[in-house]
């Protein structure tokens, strides 16, 4: 049994997987060869705090599969993050880029830490440190990092820099999601809740239904949510009725 295999997320993974081999009839020995990541790192990172501790926090990256090209994907920091759970993040990243058509596989990485209780000198330390202990095992050809959950793009910057120092020159491909003015791309903060109103909409063309006459609650209101909320607010023409985080629900039936 792998360090991941009783993760209830991970579990459920390979569940959606193996229904879908079932549907398509793949056969039983390649079955293992898809579902099971390549490569699963875990590091143990010593960070400096600010009130001289030494405070120590479990890293992690699987590189789920390389067949189709470098692996590619976001990096969140988490108090509840988990090898599990980073395994079958990095295997929905796969199967989300082959249905796509693009030439990567699927990856995904994090620190079980809670951002948020972090001073910002705290939060660079513990960046920098964990892509220090990703180097070997990270490229531009081999596997690209982006944002996630409980990062953003100035932790990404962190990332580009540490990797770029310790090849000698700047290596602005390591990562996506970074500052446009470190080479990031125009509209990547509000990419992925544009995406998701992208597929309510088309959810609501086949179903036939009048987006005026339609309600929506968010669940989570971060760099996902706002810009879902938003979008479907003002563009779409869907009266949102609720809003939610980690600290706070709002509820109001008149929008």
């Amino acid at each position: 049994m792998t360090i991941y295999e009783d993760d209830p997320t991970f579990k459920m993974a390979c569940d959606q997987f193996q229904v879908i081999a079932d549907y398509l009839n793949i056969d039983r020995n390649d079955r293992d060869r898809l579902m099971y990541p390549k490569r699963a790192i875990a590091v143990t990172l010593p960070v400096h705090m600010d009130d001289g501790s030494t405070r120590t926090f479990q890293g992690y990256r699987v590189q789920h599969h390389l067949t189709l090209g470098p692996t590619k994907g976001g990096t969140r920091f988490a108090p509840s993050l988990s090898m599990g759970e980073t395994a079958a993040l990095a295997m929905w990243m796969s199967w989300k880029c082959a249905l796509n058509n693009l030439p990567y596989g699927g990856a995904k990485g994090g620190v079980s830490v809670d951002p948020t209780k972090l001073s910002r000198t705290e939060l660079e330390a513990v960046s920098r440190r964990y892509m220090q202990e990703m180097i070997p095992f990270v490229g531009p050809h081999t596997d690209i990092m982006g944002p996630d959950m409980g990062t953003n793009e100035q932790v990404m910057a962190w990332f580009m820099d540490t990797y770029s120092v310790h090849q000698g020159y700047c290596v602005s491909e390591i990562v996506t999601g970074k500052p446009v003015a470190l080479g990031g791309t125009e509209g990547r903060r509000e990419a992925t809740g544009r995406g998701v109103v992208y597929l309510i909409e088309r959810a609501m063309n086949i179903l036939k239904l009048d987006p005026e006459k339609c309600t929506a609650i968010v669940q989570g209101f971060g760099n996902v949510g706002s810009v879902a909320a938003l979008s479907l607010a003002y563009k779409s023409g869907v009266k949102v009725v609720g809003i939610s985080d980690a600290h706070v629900a709002l509820y109001n039936p008149k929008g």
